[in-house]
């Protein structure tokens, strides 16, 4: 995990938000991270980033057999929504969290329904084929791959651990790591929120 957040950090930090002079010209330095997907959700209807048109998305990919760092983050993740709506702040009905499972071969709708409503109830947990997941994960520079467990009787997920901020037009706007607090969340979507 710690090898995928890194390769993440090196590719995309150093020109996020600032203009890089590159030999033949000048980039935005925009990180091209999102993009299309297809996938089901935890009711079963198919669910593309269409239908999030509008809507600020909060985006963590993980699995729900995950032992620790995915629970935790999507409660993070979750407890920051609630602190936004609790302070009345406008513009938080308007954040849709979204968790794409790693781990289709275990991560069925059935499975998805049962994980989602432990966390917060706008959640919308997305699972597909092998390579549905594998375009949607690939769309959002996210690293992942099965490795066994000594620990475990079965097999665990390394994989990135970003929650990935979707402004309402579906463009990348920030990231936060698994580290993030709840505040530390809040706090920064409030800001987006206030200059939207």
């Amino acid at each position: 995990m710690a090898l995928g957040v890194y390769a993440f950090w090196l590719y995309f930090a150093p020109g996020q938000g600032k203009s890089i002079t590159v030999s033949q010209g000048t980039t935005s330095g925009a990180a091209l991270i999102g993009g299309d997907f297809t996938l089901q959700d935890q009711d079963g209807q198919l669910r593309t980033p269409a239908d999030f048109s509008g809507d600020y998305m909060l985006i963590y990919f993980g699995y729900t057999f995950c032992p620790d760092i995915c629970p935790t983050s999507l409660a993070n993740m979750s407890q920051a929504i609630d602190a936004l709506e609790a302070d009345k702040v406008a513009g938080a009905g308007k954040i849709t969290p979204l968790f794409i499972t790693v781990d289709p071969d275990r991560d069925t709708v059935e499975v998805l329904k049962q994980y989602a409503p432990h966390f917060h109830d706008r959640l919308v947990a997305l699972t597909g084929t092998p390579e549905q997941v594998a375009t949607a994960a690939k769309a959002y520079r996210v690293y992942y791959n099965k490795v066994e467990s000594e620990t475990f009787s079965d097999y665990l997920v390394d994989h990135s651990s970003l929650i990935f901020l979707m402004g309402p037009d579906g463009t990348y706007l920030s990231h936060f790591n698994h580290n993030s607090s709840p505040k530390e969340m809040a706090d920064r979507l409030a800001e987006f929120l206030a200059a939207s």
